[in-house]
């Protein structure tokens, strides 16, 4: 079987889910709480107002609460993960994982509530009792048949959606790859037989909704641990008496004989190359076990050419990924008020994928997806979870299906509007690190980490190794490495490339190489070369990047961004035609911004503040943004007029000059250049509130300005990039954590492969 990749070690995992503070979520205030006057309003006596329209019209609850937009994620842990019954408390890690995922992909609060208890009445009863505090239920990782019992029963009690993700989740994008590989191959829904090994919560819902779709229940043959479920057989409860046929068939290698879908849900390995061989011509394989499926792609491929594969792994095409469906589901429902998630709902869901999928791939998810079009076919039947238009498209379709089947409270008029506002609620940013992530596992490029022997550094070569990212090389001494590893909960032999000065070949080449370069520049003698190349890791990786021995490099972290630009520019000059600068991408509340320059000029004169904006705005285009540059300043088009401003009005006017592809303007402030209630004030201007890169008068300016926003704000930064160098090399600030060092590597080996720095 194909390796399984080990991504991290228990002791990184358990520090992650208490660095800073314990856990994975936490409640923020969506009002500002700082005079007397604000928590009057927000406590005593003002929320006495919404409390009496509340109960006058409990529907006032969705205008003056977070009901609308907040969901319970639920579990007893009788069922969590493939660990099984451990716990009601052991579940909260993955139940705050699920919180988590629903307000990265769709933008909803949730909170995670377990239940100590494996009685299912006593859980209904909980459950219904607090309800009435959240717009929607979503249950998880809790066991069969008490998960059938416990939805069942509250979808009776309550006006709100209930929806058990461990079966539904899976049960809609099984059914959406199930319309398209039966549109690929040309069969017709009610003519195929269907073999679903696995009597589980998901395998009974799949089933369920199959039939809803068109599938003929005689023609659909379920399989537990026992072998073919078979009407004849005593003991079965009643939803697996829901399933019983009458048939000769007595296991998997019987049921399979002219099947032209196998769905798993079972164990792995289980299904053998002999069965698939009897399946029908061009069979369908959806091999849905975690973390090793039924069967591997490569193994049914060795045998039957024609089949299509879906599994539930993320580094085969056709995942199975219920991330695609429950955060988007539970939007569209919300923002109708749906009573329930009811099976128009679930269907409509699975239709929308499936057209998706059939859609030419535009450019922008392209790039998102790592600059490969997926085209719709054998490999391509199901989107990929970080396509950015599941967003405006799921919920679009739940929604009109709740309004049309009559569980909606409320009705959306404009659909187009809703479309474009979900569009609104996704972070730009994860769409642009994956399309990078995607783009360098594509053209895999050797980054050497300058700094090997500090903690983070090491873990983010080893997260870049792990990841499939590319080829990382650590500068350090070998038995501080190991110490290192020891410590993070690795063990010492991990294959990772060390190098050091006692490589006297490398050595040699790179004092020649150093010396050639600086004996006429500085008057330095070899054996100062020798000396820096021995001492500096940062003068020792930047010639490995020079001399061609590694493609990107990434330092920094452990001293000051200008120390480490210092060291660089020994070895590496600016880029011909470029100006050098750093280039900090932020992200507040959905906006992505693009500032510099944030590190390298102090003080750019006019013609280098133009200079800056073409090159920013080159890069941001590799981004996938359409660049929309403002001139920063505490003035607004000449108002008021000081000293000050004037080299950034001749900056606009130099760049007027030049034939630039992207729109400018300024002198403008802050406030005017992101905020589009100001377009009214200055009509005459296409860039006031629309920009995304903000130059700034200074690197003073720049500087503190992303860092209150990454402080106070809360903000996702990326950077400072460096831009305009003569190779791709990025500084980590000091104190920078894994994840920003593991992006800063990213992006050297994406600049790597995408710029000619021969130019």
């Amino acid at each position: 079987m194909k390796k399984k990749i080990e991504h991290y070690t228990d002791k990184e995992a358990l520090e992650f889910h208490n660095l800073s503070k314990p856990g994975k979520i936490e409640i923020n205030s969506s009002k500002t709480m700082t005079s007397k006057r604000d928590l009057a309003l927000a406590y005593s006596p003002g929320v006495a107002a919404p409390v009496k329209e509340i109960y006058k019209d409990p529907e006032k609850a969705y205008d003056y609460t977070t009901k609308g937009n907040l969901v319970a994620v639920i579990s007893n842990g009788s069922a969590i993960l493939g660990l099984g019954n451990l716990g009601a408390i052991a579940s909260k890690p993955v139940m705050e994982g699920k919180a988590v995922l629903f307000k990265r992909f769709a933008d909803i609060d949730a909170i995670d509530l377990e239940i100590e208890s494996k009685d299912p009445k006593e859980i209904i009863n909980s459950i219904k009792n607090f309800a009435v505090s959240f717009g929607g239920i979503n249950l998880e990782d809790i066991a069969a048949p008490e998960c059938f019992i416990i939805e069942e029963n509250l979808q009776k009690l309550l006006e709100i959606p209930i929806f058990h993700d461990d079966q539904h989740g899976t049960a809609i994008i099984t059914s959406a790859a199930l319309i398209n590989s039966i549109h690929i191959t040309k069969k017709k829904i009610s003519k195929i037989k269907v073999v679903v090994n696995g009597a589980g919560a998901s395998a009974m819902a799949c089933s369920n909704l199959f039939i809803k779709l068109g599938v003929e229940k005689q023609n659909l043959t379920m399989i537990d641990s026992k072998g073919v479920i078979n009407s004849q057989r005593k003991g079965l409860n009643k939803w697996k008496l829901k399933f019983a046929k009458k048939t000769k068939d007595k296991n998997l290698n019987d049921a399979l004989k002219n099947a032209d879908v196998f769905l798993g849900l079972s164990s792995a390995g289980i299904l053998k190359k002999e069965m698939i061989k009897r399946m029908a011509k061009n069979p369908i394989i959806f091999a849905c076990a975690n973390p090793d499926p039924e069967i591997l792609p490569e193994e049914v491929y060795k045998i039957r050419k024609d089949a299509i594969v879906a599994t539930g792994r993320s580094d085969y095409p056709n995942q199975v990924n219920n991330l695609i469906g429950f955060p988007y589901i539970f939007r569209g429902a919300l923002d109708v008020r749906a009573k329930t998630i009811n099976e128009e709902m679930k269907i409509a869901a699975a239709t929308a994928i499936a057209k998706l999928t059939r859609e030419r791939v535009p450019d922008e998810v392209t790039a998102a997806m790592g600059g490969d079009r997926p085209k719709y076919g054998k490999d391509y039947i199901i989107p990929s979870t970080f396509d950015p238009r599941l967003i405006s498209v799921i919920p679009v379709a739940v929604a009109k299906a709740a309004i049309k089947s009559g569980v909606a409270r409320i009705k959306i008029e404009n659909f187009n509007l809703y479309a474009e506002q979900l569009k609104q609620r996704l972070d730009p940013s994860v769409t642009v690190l994956q399309g990078i992530n995607s783009k360098v596992k594509k053209n895999q490029k050797k980054v050497v980490f300058a700094d090997g022997e500090d903690e983070n550094t090491l873990k983010a070569a080893i997260a870049f190794k792990n990841g499939g990212l590319g080829t990382p090389i650590i500068v350090a001494k070998e038995t501080t490495v190991k110490e290192r590893l020891k410590e993070i909960g690795y063990k010492e032999n991990l294959d990772i490339k060390i190098v050091n000065s006692t490589n006297k070949k490398l050595r040699d080449k790179y004092v020649k190489h150093l010396f050639k370069k600086m004996h006429r520049e500085q008057g330095l003698l070899e054996r100062d070369c020798d000396r820096m190349i021995r001492n500096d890791r940062v003068i020792w990786a930047s010639c490995m990047v020079e001399c061609g021995d590694a493609d990107a490099m990434v330092t920094g972290n452990t001293r000051r961004y200008s120390q480490s630009l210092e060291k660089i520019k020994k070895v590496i000059p600016a880029r011909d035609g470029e100006i050098m600068f750093g280039l900090n991408m932020v992200v507040s509340r959905g906006k992505t911004v693009f500032i510099g320059d944030t590190s390298v000029n102090e003080y750019p004169t006019s013609d280098q503040l133009a200079e800056i904006a073409i090159s920013a705005a080159r890069v941001v285009r590799l981004f996938g943004f359409d660049p929309k540059v403002a001139f920063l300043s505490h003035s607004t088009f000449g108002q008021p007029i000081t000293s000050r401003t004037k080299h950034i009005r001749d900056a606009v006017e130099i760049l007027k000059t030049k034939k630039v592809n992207f729109k400018f303007d300024g002198d403008m402030q802050p406030d005017v250049a992101l905020n589009e209630e100001y377009s009214d004030l200055y009509p005459f201007s296409e860039i006031v509130g629309k920009a995304n890169i903000l130059i700034m008068p200074g690197q003073h300016s720049a500087a503190i300005s992303y860092k209150i926003m990454k402080t106070l704000a809360d903000a996702k930064v990326i950077g400072p990039l460096l831009i305009g160098l003569a190779q791709p090399i990025e500084i980590a600030p000091l104190r920078s954590s894994t994840s920003e060092i593991l992006n800063l590597a990213s992006v050297a080996a994406y600049s790597a492969g995408v710029i000619d720095y021969k130019k």
